[in-house]
C-alpha cells in the first residue's frame, strides 16, 4: 500500500479564500450592523461570525488538531450535553462593539485550521475519534470533521452575506464570488 503524504493544504486550497471573504465582510461593520437581525428569532450578523469561529474551535478540538488546545484554553464557559460532549456557550463570548473582536476570533480559529492543513496529510484523514450523539457512539474521521466545518463555514457565510444584503451592505467577495476568491492558474497561451 502506498502512503499518500500530500498535504491537506494542497487538497483544500481555496478554503482560505472563504476565510478572507468572511473577514473582509465583517471587518468594516458598525456595532449596529453587527447586531442587526431580520427577525427576533434569527441570529445577528455578529452572532453568525462568532458561531463560525467557535464551531471551528469546538470540532477541531474534538480531533485534537494542532493549536486547538490553546484556543480551548481561551474559552471559559462550556456546557455538557446528555451524551457527554462539551460545547462552547457561545453567548459567553460577547458580540463586541467593534468588529475587530469578531475578526480576531475568525483569524485565530483560521490559524488553527491552516496549521492543521499544513501538518496533516491525506493519510491522516482516515484517523478517527469517538463521538457520541443521540446515545450512539460513532467513529468520526478527521475527513468527516474537516468536511463538516468547511461546509459550516460556507453555509453560515452565505447566511451572513444574505443578511448584509438585507441591510444594503455589499459584500462582493462573500456574496457574488461565494467566498471563492482564490484564482486558478492561467492557462498556457496556445
Amino acid at each position: 500500500m502506498t502512503r499518500n503524504m500530500q498535504s491537506l493544504h494542497e487538497i483544500f486550497d481555496g478554503w482560505d479564500g472563504q476565510q478572507t471573504s468572511l473577514v473582509h465582510a465583517v471587518a468594516p461593520l458598525t456595532p449596529e450592523q453587527l447586531r442587526w437581525r431580520p427577525a427576533a428569532n434569527l441570529h445577528s450578523v455578529g452572532e453568525l461570525a462568532r458561531h463560525i469561529s467557535l464551531g471551528r474551535i469546538e470540532w477541531f478540538a474534538r480531533m485534537d488538531a494542532p493549536g486547538s488546545a490553546d484556543l480551548v484554553a481561551q474559552i471559559n464557559d462550556w456546557q455538557q450535553d446528555g451524551d457527554g460532549n462539551r460545547h462552547i456557550v457561545e453567548s459567553s463570548i460577547p458580540i463586541a462593539e467593534q468588529a475587530a473582536e469578531l475578526v480576531h476570533w475568525l483569524d485565530i480559529s483560521w490559524q488553527m485550521i491552516a496549521a492543521t492543513l499544513r501538518a496533516w496529510t491525506v493519510d491522516d484523514l482516515a484517523q478517527t475519534y469517538r463521538h457520541t450523539w443521540n446515545g450512539q457512539t460513532y467513529a468520526i474521521s478527521r475527513q468527516w470533521t474537516i468536511w463538516r466545518i468547511m461546509t459550516h463555514d460556507v453555509h453560515h457565510g452565505g447566511q451572513l452575506s444574505l443578511m448584509l444584503g438585507m441591510q444594503g451592505i455589499e459584500a462582493f467577495e462573500l456574496g457574488d464570488l461565494f467566498g471563492h476568491i482564490t484564482l486558478p492558474p492561467l492557462a498556457d497561451a496556445a
